[in-house]
């Protein structure tokens, strides 16, 4: 051999190592080209809309637009036994590698060659995640090749929490679950925050073959799977040998469960309103809505299959709603669970008294201990009766709203008028709606207007807190519903504090101690609705029960059904809160220490029918009289009687405005435009009213 092979040899070398050099070099510049012309990726998934309670537990979730569940997830939130074995099990060199591990796919490929099958995949959590996004195979090379160009773009662009937690909202989980959140939920009924070693191990191996381990489908398979995450977790040191044979000894989930869904109806309505919201945080307390859907189901259950409920809870000092059950069953066909009936326009009853006897003492026109007649008495053809068909005679104004007699009522309405009942019920921020747009007549007092279960609770409310309007509000820091003008009170704090009293002294349910709660009960008409409304020194309350479909249920009273609801309702809140002392002003005295005017509040006997019953000849009853109010000209209207016995005495909204020994006519100038209820009163008792609107 001459001197110059070996030379010859290593030149060879030394060109063939530059080439390989010179090549590789051209190869990284080539590939660093191809993953700098992917563009960013954007880790903004869509994830479903989460609605929360007050302490951000959650409500309710909501699938993303193609069906799927794919809830949000924070690393800090997640167990950490979990995530220690997923790097374990997918990814150990993770937060060290830049996309690809070089050592995983040698691995990977020494096994491919060795055992002629896949035994272990080299694809890192990076590069898993580029094929979540892509949604594109890597059987091929290609396929391979674009999934780590797009892992290494990954990297270059994202932090190592953000890739991770983008794994962890797309993993797939079987059927329609993405993301451990997701997977935690269905398979465990709880939140990924702490998890069983059983339960971490599942977690891990369901994403790689997730139809196939599916536990609901293939429980042996799921198992065989999971104890192979704790067979290597024991061997890498994540667990210890009595937990991993603790885990193995435990039943893998049978069967998917349901998504929470706690306050559907109230959920779903502000998901609405909010389209785009990620995450919607409700006042609602989920612990007491539980509690309060619970205790719906359950006496629906006792009352009859057609019969549903619905509760409302709130904070009267904040408006704040802490519970809103709108039905006894969201998928209960047979009750129309799927309507929201706190929203629902539906008959008081007797739920308005309380305010009608508040306009009465703030007017001073009745006092608790006032005596007040309850007998047969007509009002303009209107001729009310209690709901047991009897009369008690001559009753304290106490004891005729604690009893709730209608008689002594609708001689207080008529008293006070109904246009000023109205007011102050949007003053309380209600809605009331009278049947075709009419004006309001004495008939409200008893039932005879719309109005929702939300706008009594409002206004309960307002009695609640001294006459005080409070806005009733369900998203945190978020007023709902009309705005309130706060300085336009609803009662005078004595007055609202005179009807709380007696309130309070009602007799009790029977599973009620007396003074705990004052309350309130009604039955519409035809026993279609039996109500509950009531409030201690924190919180408010109703209760509703009755038929959607507004057919009479025979038998169904306020007071046998309703009101020991809002019993156990109270009792679910935990320990009440006492009721405030009376404020100053407040008249405390017996009847004989009332003065003369206050002892007792007039009565009218009935008028008898007939043809020389007094009869409102003009204006009629309805109309809409024009005399230039708007326009601040003024004007007087013109009140003409038809038949009756002089003399006739005139009211206006219940306050008397001139009395004629024998004309039928006399004029009255109004102080701006309006409602206004007439009514005229005849030498022999009999009435006659009319409400007209004056502009």
């Amino acid at each position: 051999m001459s001197a110059s092979t070996p030379r010859r040899i290593l030149l060879t070398v030394a060109l063939i190592f530059g080439l390989l050099v010179l090549g590789g070099l051209f190869a990284l510049r080539w590939l660093d080209a191809q993953v700098e012309a992917i563009s960013s990726p954007d880790l903004a998934l869509v994830t479903s809309t989460l609605v929360l309670d007050r302490n951000g537990r959650l409500l309710r979730p909501f699938s993303v637009a193609d069906g799927r569940w794919r809830l949000p997830v924070a690393l800090a939130d997640l167990d950490p036994t979990y995530l220690a074995m997923l790097l374990m099990w997918e990814d150990r060199r993770f937060y060290a590698h830049r996309g690809v591990d070089p050592l995983a796919l040698l691995r990977a490929g020494g096994q491919l060659l060795t055992h002629a099958r896949i035994v272990s995949g080299g694809s890192t959590i990076t590069m898993q995640l580029a094929r979540l996004l892509d949604g594109e195979g890597t059987r091929d090379p290609g396929g391979k090749l674009r999934q780590i160009l797009r892992a290494l773009a990954l990297e270059r662009h994202a932090d190592k929490a953000g890739i991770l937690g983008a794994y962890l909202t797309l993993a797939p989980y079987g059927s329609n679950l993405e993301g451990v959140r997701a997977a935690s939920l269905a398979w465990f009924g709880k939140e990924p925050r702490r998890l069983s070693a059983a339960e971490a191990a599942l977690l891990v191996a369901l994403p790689q073959a997730p139809e196939a381990r599916r536990p609901d489908r293939d429980p042996k398979a799921a198992r065989r799977a999971r104890d192979r995450v704790l067979d290597r977790a024991l061997a890498t040191g994540v667990i210890d040998a009595a937990t991993a044979e603790a885990a193995r000894a435990v039943p893998i989930p049978g069967q998917r469960r349901p998504f929470p869904m706690l306050a559907p109806h109230l959920a779903q309505r502000v998901r609405r309103a909010r389209p785009g919201a990620d995450e919607i945080r409700l006042t609602i307390d989920a612990g007491l809505q539980g509690r309060l859907e619970h205790l719906a189901v359950e006496r629906a259950r006792t009352l009859g299959q057609d019969l549903s409920i619905a509760l409302l809870v709130a904070d009267h000092g904040s408006g704040e709603i802490l519970a809103s059950v709108g039905s006894a069953g969201l998928f209960d066909d047979r009750r129309d669970g799927f309507i929201d009936m706190t929203l629902a326009l539906r008959s008081p009853g007797s739920t308005l008294k309380p305010l009608i006897y508040g306009l009465a003492f703030e007017a001073g026109i009745a006092h608790p201990e006032s005596l007040i007649e309850d007998r047969p008495t007509g009002f303009g053809g209107y001729v009310p009766a209690n709901f047991d068909h009897g009369f008690q005679g001559t009753v304290s104004v106490r004891r005729a709203l604690q009893v709730s007699l209608n008689v002594p009522a609708v001689k207080l309405l008529e008293a006070v008028g109904p246009a000023r009942l109205i007011a102050r019920l949007r003053r309380a921020g209600a809605t009331p709606v009278l049947p075709d747009a009419s004006p309001p007549g004495l008939a409200i007092g008893l039932g005879g207007v719309g109005i929702t279960l939300r706008d009594l609770v409002q206004v309960y409310a307002a009695i609640a807190r001294g006459g005080v309007p409070v806005a009733l509000t369900e998203v945190m820091g978020v007023r709902s519903g009309r705005p309130l003008v706060l300085a336009a009170r609803v009662l005078d704090e004595r007055a609202a504090w005179t009807v709380a009293n007696v309130l309070a002294g009602a007799p009790p349910p029977t599973n009620a101690a007396p003074g705990s709660l004052a309350f309130k009960t009604g039955t519409s008409y035809g026993y279609r609705d039996a109500w509950a409304l009531g409030f201690d020194g924190r919180h408010v309350a109703g209760v509703w029960v009755g038929r959607p479909d507004g057919a009479p249920v025979p038998g169904m009273a306020g007071i046998e059904t309703a009101a020991p609801m809002l019993v156990d309702l109270f009792a679910r809140l935990g320990q009440g809160t006492p009721l405030p002392p009376a404020p100053p002003g407040v008249l405390m005295a017996g009847n004989a220490e009332l003065p003369p005017p206050l002892r007792r509040v007039e009565a009218r006997t009935a008028p008898e029918a007939g043809p020389n019953a007094p009869q409102i000849a003009y204006p009629p009853d309805g109309a809409r009289i024009s005399l230039g109010l708007r326009e601040g000209s003024g004007g007087e209207v013109a009140l003409k009687i038809r038949n009756g016995t002089p003399p006739f005495v005139w009211f206006a909204n219940g306050a008397p405005i001139a009395r004629q020994p024998f004309s039928t006519t006399v004029r009255w100038a109004p102080t701006g435009p309006g409602f206004v209820t007439f009514s005229v009163i005849d030498g022999r008792g009999g009435a006659a009213r009319a409400s007209v609107f004056l502009e």
